[in-house]
């Protein structure tokens, strides 16, 4: 995980081109999402922006799907927190 406060903009442009950073997120509330989305950009603050090299990463620190950029993975994120299933067992019920 990488803070956008400790990456000056030309950094994180060169780390975004080599894939080095895939993935955006917000530190305080632990949601991630992609590079792109009009949610993230339009709320987060530079303090609180974070970034990840892999979804592998962003969920081993604790953060979960972006509802607005990954609804497929955020259904299935909710789906494992209400019912500790994964949200294709309960479409299949």
């Amino acid at each position: 995980m990488r803070r956008h406060t400790h990456l000056d903009d030309a950094e994180l442009r060169g780390l975004i081109a080599s894939g080095e950073v895939t993935l955006a997120g917000h530190a305080r509330h632990k949601i991630y999402g992609s590079l792109g989305c009009p949610a993230g950009k339009r709320t987060m603050a530079r303090v609180n922006r974070v970034f990840f090299a892999s979804e592998d990463e962003a969920v081993a620190a604790g953060f979960r799907p972006c509802s607005a950029c990954m609804k497929e993975r955020y259904r299935e994120w909710k789906a494992r927190q209400l019912f500790g299933v994964p949200a294709v067992h309960l479409l299949a019920a």
